[in-house]
C-alpha cells in the first residue's frame, strides 16, 4: 500500500571517491552542516552525515569532525532529526593475487565499539548500523560486519538510547536484522534502510525492493533508495510499497543528465515528485513520532 505521508533523508556527502567527480561535494564540517542544513529547510526530515578529512576529502572517523558538523546543525536553529554514519571502520583492501592477507593502504578495520565512538560523545537521534559484509564496488575493497560485531554495535547503540538506522544492502543482510529483532537488541519500530544498486548488493530494482519489503519485521519503518541516475525512480518505488525515501550526494551527484545537483535540490526534486503522486511529505516532528521517539528537549 503506498506511503502517503513520507519522510525525506537526505545522505549529504558520504565517504566514497567523488570529491573531484563534482565541484562542490561537502568536504570540511562547515561545507557538510552547511549542505545538511540546506536539505533540511528544502524539506529533508533525517539530515545523515559522514566527514571526510578536510585536507584529503577521504572519509574520516575523527570524532572532532563530527562534534563540529553536529554543533554547527544543532546551533542553527534548524530542526532535523540527525543522523550520523557508524560504518567508517569495516573497510579491508584484500591484498592482491596470491597474497590476500596482505591487507592494502585503504584498510580501516577497527572494533564495533570503536565505530561508535563519536556517537557515544554527541548521543545524535540516529546512528546507522551496516547489517553485514559485503563485496563494495568492483576491485579488492570490502565492507566487514559479522554477525558477533553486529550484536556487539546494535546491543550498545540501545544502550545509549540512539535509534539504529539499519543499512541493508542485500537480502542476507535482512535476514539478519530479523534475528536481531528476535533476539530483543532492537526496539520497536525497527528503522530499516534498504540500500540498492552498490555493486555488488542488491540491485535497484522493482523486483529487490519488492522482495526486501516483503521479508521486513513486522512493524517496521523503513525506507528505500537507488544510486545514480535510479535516485528518483526509487523514491517513487519506496513510496509506492509504502515506505519513505533518501536521497543525497552521496548516492548521486546529478540533478538530470550532465548537470551537477546540490542536496537541497534533489531533496526539492524528491519532495516534487512525491506530491505529483499524491503523497503528502512529512517534517522531523512527524518522522519522530513514526520512529517513536520525541525530540531530544522535548
Amino acid at each position: 500500500m503506498m506511503n502517503n505521508e513520507v519522510f525525506i533523508t537526505c545522505a549529504v556527502t558520504g565517504a566514497s571517491d567523488t570529491v573531484g567527480k563534482h565541484p562542490e561535494i561537502p568536504v570540511t564540517p562547515p561545507q557538510i552542516a552547511d549542505a545538511a542544513i540546506e536539505a533540511a529547510r528544502a524539506g529533508a526530515a533525517i539530515v545523515h552525515c559522514h566527514v571526510r578529512d578536510p585536507e584529503t576529502g577521504k572519509g574520516s572517523r575523527d570524532p572532532a569532525l563530527y562534534a563540529e558538523v553536529v554543533a554547527r546543525i544543532r546551533d542553527s536553529g534548524v530542526d532535523a532529526i540527525i543522523n550520523l554514519t557508524a560504518g567508517m571502520g569495516g573497510d579491508v583492501d584484500i591484498g592482491a593475487g596470491e597474497q590476500p592477507r596482505e591487507f592494502g593502504a585503504d584498510t580501516d578495520l577497527v572494533g564495533p565499539l570503536t565505530r561508535l565512538a563519536h556517537v557515544e560523545d554527541l548521543r545524535p537521534e540516529i546512528c546507522t548500523l551496516d547489517c553485514g559484509t559485503l563485496n563494495f564496488g568492483d576491485g579488492r575493497m570490502i565492507y566487514v560486519a559479522t554477525p558477533e560485531q553486529l550484536r556487539t554495535g546494535a546491543a550498545r547503540i540501545r544502550e545509549l538510547g540512539v535509534k539504529p538506522e539499519l543499512e541493508v544492502f542485500d537480502t542476507g543482510h535482512l535476514w539478519f536484522v530479523n534475528q536481531l529483532h528476535r533476539e530483543g537488541l532492537l526496539d520497536d519500530p525497527p528503522m530499516i534502510q534498504l540500500c540498492l544498486g552498490i555493486p555488488w548488493g542488491a540491485p535497484a530494482t522493482t523486483g529487490s525492493m519488492k522482495a526486501m519489503v516483503d521479508g521486513l519485521p513486522r512493524g517496521a519503518v523503513w525506507a528505500g533508495f537507488g544510486i545514480g541516475r535510479l535516485q528518483m525512480p526509487m523514491v517513487a518505488q519506496a513510496a509506492l510499497l509504502g515506505g519513505n525515501v533518501r536521497v543525497g550526494l552521496e548516492d548521486n551527484l546529478y540533478l538530470d543528465k550532465g548537470v551537477f545537483a546540490s542536496n537541497a535540490q534533489l531533496v526539492e526534486r524528491a519532495a516534487n515528485l512525491l506530491a505529483l503522486m499524491g503523497a503528502r511529505v512529512v517534517g522531523p516532528e512527524v518522522a519522530r513520532a513514526k520512529l517513536g521517539f520525541a525530540r531530544p528537549d522535548a
